[in-house]
């Protein structure tokens, strides 16, 4: 069992712990991890608290922006294929073209944020 060595200084007439937390990994939060971390702090505020005084919290939500982006990208491949949204369907009428592809990565965030983000 390790025990947790606490250092203090003093502040007036109070002794105050001096805490840092340590992350192992520093990997980049993106889109999906902050809107993970947004989610968490309003309704799951426990949860929140926890992994962020553990320390597991910049890892929990890398590990999360990365499956949501993979995800993301497969689900916008497969709905562009089983629609027909093609490079020459770009090239012909790109207005066409556009509203389609929108309209693909508006469903494909909201499958993302059912799956991983939301929960």
């Amino acid at each position: 069992m390790t025990l947790l060595e606490v250092t203090y200084r003093q502040a007036g007439d109070y002794l105050l712990p001096e805490l840092e937390l340590r992350s192992e990994e520093t990997r980049i939060i993106g889109k999906y991890g902050m809107l993970r971390r947004t989610y968490l702090k309003e309704y799951k505020p426990g949860w929140y608290q926890s992994m962020l005084l553990t320390g597991k919290q910049d890892k929990h939500l890398a590990d999360v922006d990365e499956q949501a982006t993979i995800r993301f990208e497969q689900i916008v491949k497969q709905m562009k294929k089983a629609e027909g949204v093609t490079e020459e369907l770009k090239n012909e009428n790109q207005f066409v073209w556009v509203q389609k592809m929108n309209n693909i990565q508006a469903r494909a965030m909201e499958i993302i944020g059912e799956e991983l983000i939301f929960v």
